[in-house]
């Protein structure tokens, strides 16, 4: 496995995205419908989705500007199939996104996660791939579900 396994997001994932998301269960797969644009090669687009694939997608991701600042981006998503964790795929994942931002001229990534202890594998991740826990929103998600804001200069 390497990062050539990683490639842009086409219209006929969205099935296997969607399973990947129910495996996981972040959140309902139904939101992928309005969510999932599979043509992250619409040059008029500047976010993009990615897809793992092994044989068949493995993980997803998905990265867009932040509005109204300069050279600031989110990863909004990235998922990988619980029978495929503890891979280092996720990790490829995250590595090919900070590389491309940065060949772009991105400066910064930020990535948002919950702050039960459901997600602390999670936000693990995070801080060994080199980000900073940089914000704490209370509340954010619903009764006793913080928002844990990540930081990474690109």
């Amino acid at each position: 496995m390497t990062k050539t396994n990683i490639r842009s997001s086409i219209p006929g994932d969205l099935s296997a995205a969607k399973g990947i998301i129910d495996a996981v269960q972040l959140f309902p797969s139904e939101m992928l419908d309005d969510m999932f644009c599979g043509d992250s090669n619409d040059p008029e687009q500047s976010d993009f989705w990615l897809t793992f694939d092994d044989g068949s997608p493995v993980a997803i991701a998905y990265c867009a500007p932040e509005a109204m600042a300069d050279g600031t981006w989110n990863l909004l998503l990235i998922a990988v199939h619980p029978d495929r964790q503890s891979e280092g795929i996720g990790a490829q994942i995250m590595s090919y996104v900070e590389d491309k931002l940065s060949t772009d001229g991105v400066r910064v990534l930020l990535v948002e996660t919950s702050g039960t202890e459901d997600f602390n594998r999670t936000r693990a991740f995070y801080s060994k791939l080199g980000y900073n826990a940089e914000a704490q929103i209370r509340e954010y998600y619903g009764v006793g579900d913080d928002k844990i804001v990540f930081h990474k200069y690109l």
